[in-house]
């Protein structure tokens, strides 16, 4: 199924969780000079107008990263400041933001010498989108699916790895096929760092991917952070969530502190919750 599009929903809520998480875990694992191989397994197109026909369809930025935006002056924990840096120079100027990085393109912001970033898509016309973006700045597009490709470039020839998972779910096997992929590539690489993005919905059905996880026993040391929408639709995506695997040390609470500062009608309206799936 090649239906989703990213753009009807770029700088939502669970964009701004997503890309905040992955800002911090660059961040940290980059406070060692080692090298790191990066990979986004469901590209997309890298940028987004978000004063499009399909972003405006949905509005879903206004009440995502345009309200981040408009509190940025009021966010308290300083791990915030590299987001920002990296919005503001896709939106130079005042007032709202009017593009927004997709994940390979937060990657490629934070991508030093010697490390890495390798895109998946399957969709054409994303992928020809991506492939222009990506000749600009040195990041490598795979027109193939995500997932299997993933496990056939691991190990990495670089000493670290930093993954990111994130299907749409439209398939309802998505989840177990997630859970299947880093099954299969913890046994390849154990020493990497693997960021699984799930949406939580009303039916509950992403579910099925934490008591896979569970029942494996072979994953070890799995945080779980989930966003819930204090104002939730009766039907869809009730909230956000991601699963740290191998987080860096710290990495808890210095979260944990960026998602408090989401909190509130005021801000973004979001009541966030982290534990360990599977502890150490």
């Amino acid at each position: 199924m090649l239906s989703y599009l990213h753009a009807f929903h770029a700088g939502n809520f669970a964009d701004v969780q997503k890309h905040a998480a992955l800002s911090l875990v660059l961040a940290m694992m980059q406070s060692k000079k080692s090298a790191i191989a990066c990979f986004d397994t469901h590209a997309g197109s890298a940028r987004y107008d978000l004063g499009s026909e399909r972003a405006r369809k949905t509005g879903e930025a206004d009440a995502g990263v345009q309200a981040l935006w408009r509190i940025r002056e009021q966010l308290a924990t300083g791990d915030w400041q590299p987001v920002l840096e990296v919005l503001a120079r896709y939106n130079p100027g005042n007032g709202p933001l009017r593009t927004y990085p997709g994940s390979p393109a937060w990657f490629a912001e934070f991508c030093r010498p010697g490390d890495s970033v390798t895109a998946f898509e399957l969709h054409p016309s994303e992928e020809r989108q991506l492939a222009q973006w990506a000749d600009e700045v040195g990041v490598k597009v795979r027109h193939e699916d995500g997932l299997k490709g993933l496990l056939k470039c691991l190990p990495p020839a670089q000493p670290r790895l930093l993954a990111l998972i994130d299907p749409s779910y439209e398939i309802k096997t998505d989840y177990e096929a997630v859970a299947r992929t880093l099954m299969d590539a913890w046994k390849k690489c154990r020493h990497g760092v693997y960021l699984i993005w799930y949406p939580l919905l009303t039916s509950g059905l992403e579910q099925q991917l934490m008591d896979s996880l569970r029942a494996s026993g072979s994953v070890r040391k799995i945080l779980q952070c989930e966003v819930m929408l204090d104002q939730p639709p009766e039907r869809g995506m009730v909230g956000s969530g991601m699963l740290i695997v191998n987080p860096p040390w710290g990495f808890d609470e210095r979260f944990a502190a960026m998602m408090s500062d989401l909190t509130g009608p005021d801000r973004l309206g979001l009541s966030p919750s982290m534990d360990w799936l599977v502890p150490e």
